[in-house]
């Protein structure tokens, strides 16, 4: 980033509600590994209701409002999602829904960067795959690469959730600052 570039905020969302979850983990590393200029703060998606328009042609609920502003607010979005049944976990396709729906949904034009992790050797590509697909009809901007996909993240992390594979804090190291530089090129 130029030393005359707009600081670039992130809002984070891990897709994983577990207190262990290595995605929140890799997003807490994130915010840890982010480039000078780039600030992270994490999402919580955990408190949203279930989806349900009824629910929101009355209104917003106050947490899915906080969700929505948050989004808006940010200048890019990263994803870490773990993947469940090859897709991505129903709480995060849940926050999704809530927050695309109108008016003016904050994933349109926005630059977004996707990672995740699992205890798996494929490291949640079928998931992030998927994702890219619902960020299309989102008319959201996905980074094509780097692609991070975290596999044996029981052997990357220590016991206090600390990052301790240096190979994949080199690639969160590539990811964001590949996001530094796509954030600038679509603002």
């Amino acid at each position: 980033m130029s030393s005359d570039a707009r600081p670039i905020r992130v809002v984070g969302i891990s897709g994983s509600l577990r207190k262990g979850s290595y995605n929140t983990m890799a997003l807490k590393a994130a915010m840890d590994l982010a480039p000078e200029g780039m600030t992270i703060e994490a999402a919580e998606i955990g408190d949203l209701p279930h989806y349900n328009d009824d629910v929101r042609l009355a209104g917003y609920p106050p947490e899915v409002e906080r969700f929505r502003a948050q989004l808006t607010a940010a200048d890019a979005i990263l994803f870490v999602t773990p993947e469940y049944n090859y897709s991505i976990p129903g709480v995060l396709k849940n926050a999704i829904d809530w927050a695309s729906r109108p008016p003016s949904q904050p994933f349109d034009n926005k630059p977004v960067a996707i990672m995740g992790a699992s205890m798996g050797v494929l490291g949640t590509a079928r998931a992030q795959y998927q994702l890219r697909q619902m960020l299309v009809f989102l008319n959201a901007f996905p980074l094509n690469k780097p692609e991070v996909m975290i596999g044996a993240a029981q052997t990357k992390f220590d016991a206090s959730g600390a990052l301790t594979d240096e190979a994949t804090a080199d690639f969160i190291r590539q990811l964001l600052t590949a996001l530094a530089a796509w954030t600038e090129r679509l603002r």
